[in-house]
């Protein structure tokens, strides 16, 4: 009876032993070594996209060019809702599932869709008043915003609300308005979208694009050289 005993004893702290070296064994290498290995690839590889895809402007950090923002202007007094700085590309709008005070630069906080369908009363006021909204803001005197050249994306939010880029033909319809606000030729400020236009992924995939706040850290330094 002693000797059975014995072994039992025995033989559970050997099953303790060799199952507290499988747990340190495993915490080592899934733990450390390859969490470790993996920002090392990552880092050596893919340095951009492994650190948020920032956006630097004048040697600080601005946003990331996979994040959409906000460019509005400071609240007034008695105002919820701010005005867009129209001396900026102004991204798609920011309809999403909730907002903060936080972040000031984009008001979601939760990524998401508003999940409005087509007919709903609620969207179709949205659009169109952001539809006159778009139209007004973008008219100045030497050019005249019809409502048929209003593209979908500037009245409507994206299904992620965070969207960073718009449409070329979102940024063309913006390109007289900016070009006033900060005095420049609206060749230049064409030509500037046009640079910044990204075409289909791989030649065939999505559609051709422009991210807002890369287009405006351009026009700031383009208005600063004027």
């Amino acid at each position: 009876m002693l000797i059975t005993m014995n072994n039992s004893v025995t033989n559970t702290g050997r099953l303790l032993w060799a199952g507290l070296r499988a747990l340190l064994v495993l915490t080592l290498a899934c733990g450390v070594i390859y969490p470790l290995a993996v920002t090392g690839v990552a880092q050596a590889l893919f340095h951009d996209k492994a650190n948020g895809s920032e956006i630097r402007s004048e040697g600080k950090v601005v946003g990331s060019s996979l994040i959409g923002q906000r460019y509005d202007l400071p609240l007034k007094k008695g105002q919820e809702t701010a005005e867009p700085d129209l001396k900026w590309f102004q991204p798609r709008p920011s309809n999403g599932l909730g907002e903060n005070t936080v972040n000031t630069r984009y008001k979601l906080i939760l990524s998401g869709a508003t999940n409005l369908s087509g007919d709903n009363k609620d969207l179709i006021g949205q659009v169109r008043a952001a539809q006159q909204a778009v139209i007004k803001d973008n008219t100045t005197a030497t050019y005249e915003v019809d409502k048929a050249d209003v593209p979908a994306d500037a009245v409507t939010s994206s299904g992620s609300g965070l969207d960073p880029d718009i449409s070329p033909a979102y940024a063309e319809l913006q390109v007289h308005r900016v070009a006033e606000r900060n005095h420049l030729p609206v060749n230049e400020v064409r030509q500037l979208v046009k640079a910044h236009t990204d075409g289909r992924v791989l030649g065939f995939m999505g559609e051709p694009r422009v991210n807002v706040l890369e287009l405006n850290v351009a026009l700031r330094d383009l208005a600063a050289k004027g």
